[in-house]
This record gives structure tokens, sequence and C-alpha cells, in this order.
């Protein structure tokens, strides 16, 4: 077991301790705005700081809370990580991808990963929900080290995302990029990613999708469009749009999550 490994070992012990579960099934990573969509997901059986685990850091972002959260859902345990490490914070890849080494560690099979995003198609108004077929990682960095040679190639589970057409047979699909952030992105990079099939702009996900892979997990990862990108409708990009977006989706987003759960 290598040094990644055994804290995500260490956390997972911690984990079980705190929340009296021995073994959790699905990770959920909530973005920036879908934290009012977590009280639909079922019964809170424990609630804990992200700072009681080790290797764990305190939330840095407003729309994260600092905590993560046990839910008894049906006949699974969920495992909800109320907030992210983001790679602009500059904690390194190592902790930005820890939460998902530990779900693993802590018997999760399965993870999804949501995002609050830009979106490059007008037709997607703030609000809208698109799941995410491929990536493109523009952070030029890798959660794996050595030689280390994981295929990418269905990274985004086909089968999750028939589920969730099963629940909502509207649902839209498209490549979700990565910047680095802190800062949005320009109206000239938004062209850069149209050019490259890009439809979908944010600040996180594509390295914890590829740690996910890493550890063996199946991945469905979903972004809520919260604005449409720089230089498409003419409007400065804020935070506060993000969240208000997530506010004003939070029943939709909460009701979608469970269902897919249900069927996971």
């Amino acid at each position: 077991m290598n040094e990644t490994q055994q804290l995500a070992q260490e956390a997972a012990d911690t984990l079980a301790r705190l929340t009296g579960v021995d073994q959790h099934d699905i990770a959920l990573v909530l973005g920036s705005g879908w934290l009012p969509a977590v009280d639909a997901l079922g019964e809170a059986t424990a609630e804990i700081a992200t700072t009681d685990l080790p290797g764990f850091h305190a939330a840095g972002v407003a729309g994260h809370s600092g905590k993560v959260r046990s839910i008894r859902a049906g006949d699974k345990n969920l495992l909800v990580f109320l907030s992210r490490t983001h790679f602009y914070e500059g904690k390194g890849v190592r902790a930005v991808v820890h939460p998902v080494r530990t779900a693993a560690a802590a018997g999760c099979r399965q993870i999804v990963l949501t995002n609050g995003c830009g979106g490059l198609k007008e037709s997607w108004s703030p609000g809208t929900p698109v799941l995410i077929s491929d990536h493109i990682n523009l952070t030029a960095t890798s959660p794996l080290e050595g030689a280390t040679f994981v295929d990418l190639t269905d990274l985004y589970s086909a089968r999750l995302r028939g589920l969730c057409r099963e629940v909502e047979p509207d649902l839209d699909e498209g490549v979700y990029v990565q910047f680095p952030g802190p800062h949005y992105e320009t109206p000239a990079e938004i062209g850069m990613v149209r050019a490259i099939g890009g439809h979908l702009v944010g600040m996180s996900t594509t390295l914890e999708a590829i740690a996910a892979r890493e550890a063996g997990m199946e991945v469905l990862g979903i972004s809520l469009v919260t604005n449409l990108a720089a230089g498409i409708s003419g409007e400065p990009l804020n935070h506060e749009e993000v969240l208000e977006a997530g506010r004003t989706a939070a029943a939709r987003m909460g009701g979608l999550l469970s269902e897919i759960v249900g069927k996971m």
C-alpha cells in the first residue's frame, strides 16, 4: 500500500468509527450550487466535519459546507461529500482526489460527481442538469503518479447515464472541460473550448474522475449549468450566480439524485 492509499485507508477507518457505518456503497460529491439538494437523498445517520478525517481540509469555497454526511437510502449507505478541495486552492492534486480515494477505501464501488458549470449551448438555461459523457482535462496534471497507465475510454459510465435517462428521458449530455481556475474563462478561451469539442466548462471533476477510475469505481458525472459561458450572453460572471441557480434548481436536483441512486 502506497502513501496515498494508506492515508485514504486511515480516513476510511476513522469515517467508519465516527459514523458507525462499516461500509458505504455509493459516494456523491456535491459541487457548487448542489448543496440544497442533499436533504432529498434520505435519512442522515451521521454528519461529521471533513477536518475530523485524516488528510482532509476545511471547505475553501462559498456554497460548500465542509461536511461529510452518511445517509441511509433504502438498502444502501450513501457517503456524501458536501464540499471538495479544488485544484486552484493550491493544496496539491493529492488533496483534490483524497475524498475519492477515501470513498473507495470505505467500500464505495460507484461515485456520482456533480458540479456547477458554464454551458456553451444557449438552450441550456441556468438550472439545467447535463450528463457528462466525456471530459477534457486542461489542468496540465494528473492524480496518477509513476507508471500508472489507466484506460479512460469509457470513464463516464454509459450504463449509469442510461439509468439517468430512465428517470428523465430528456436529459442532455456533453463534454466537460476543466480549467485550473479560480478565474473564469475568457470569451477567447470559450471559443477554444467550442473548437475542441467541449460543451461545459468548470474548475473541478476531471481529476476526481480519473482517480475514481484508477480505484475501480463506476463513475457518473452530472453538471448543473448555472450560467452561459463567458462571452455568450454578454453578462459578467460571478459565483453568487452559481449558488442562486443551485438554490432555484434544488428540488429538481435532489429528486433526480434520489431516483438515480435508487436505481444504482
